[in-house]
């Protein structure tokens, strides 16, 4: 599995955009959409409106998965 970020277009409210996040990334914030039975672009629109307009998208998404990881950890 490659470690170099993947560019995948997403739709946010309408609008088209493109977000690059490493493989594992995308794996595991697929598996949180599923786990909330939403989509990744609902999931990532959610992101988007809760993020710091100082943060890039992909970043907030980062922090999101890891944020989910270590809350199922108790960390």
């Amino acid at each position: 599995m490659s470690h170099r970020p993947v560019k995948r277009s997403l739709t946010l409210r309408g609008h088209r955009t493109s977000v690059s996040l490493e493989e594992e990334f995308w794996q595991a914030f697929r598996e949180i959409a599923a786990e909330r039975s939403s989509s990744v672009n609902a999931l990532a629109a959610e992101i988007d409106s809760e993020r710091n307009l100082e943060m890039g998208l992909a970043s907030a998404i980062r922090l999101f998965v890891l944020r989910h990881y270590r809350r199922q950890s108790g960390t």
